[in-house]
């Protein structure tokens, strides 16, 4: 029996490319046309989802993938294969979304400013998607921002290696000490 795998097909791997846009566009057409009047808290909370992304992504890699089975194992698949096209379902991440941001945030602040902060962190999701991707496909011109993600992501990838878990950000890794810049000896 062959064991649960996040291997997806290049359609629905790329889905998240297509889809992501698009469903952010319909977040803030629905919120700019439909909200009975917006607020600066709106932008606000979007601005700090936007942001609050990095520590989830940070928090996720670090504690959930390279953490307690299955993740870890499904994880290690990437590490072994990192061209593979593994990830989360698009249909699946976005319900993730819905479910663990958009309704509990609306019971706490309300459906319009929960709706603006998810979008933000959605942004910021999609942000990680597409450096991630990046990272492991694109080349990069030395010296960018791009290139020191692409060396560091690589670095984490090595074996022996416990740290560097954020892909769009260092911060993280930096507050907690987690930040590798060489190889290990």
């Amino acid at each position: 029996m062959k064991r649960a795998s996040l291997e997806q097909s290049a359609l629905s791997y790329y889905a998240d490319f297509v889809l992501y846009p698009i469903a952010l566009a319909a977040g803030l057409i629905v919120l700019l046309w439909r909200a009975p009047a917006i607020t600066w808290a709106m932008p606000i909370a979007a601005v700090i989802g936007f942001f609050a992304w990095s520590l989830v992504e940070y928090v996720l890699h670090r504690f959930v993938l390279h953490g307690p089975q299955p993740f870890k194992r499904w994880h290690q698949e990437h590490h072994d294969r990192p061209m593979a096209l593994i990830g989360a379902p698009t249909l699946g991440s976005m319900a993730l979304f819905v479910l663990i941001a958009y309704l509990p945030l609306s019971g706490v602040l309300g459906g319009w400013i929960a709706l603006a902060a998810t979008l933000g962190l959605a942004v910021g999701y999609f942000s990680y998607l597409v450096v991630h991707h990046g990272v492991h496909h694109w080349r990069a011109r030395p010296g960018t921002w791009f290139a020191a993600r692409k060396r560091e992501h690589a670095i984490h990838h090595m074996p022996g290696i416990e740290g560097s878990y954020g892909v769009t950000t260092p911060f993280w890794d930096k507050v907690f000490s987690t930040q590798h810049h060489e190889r290990p000896r």
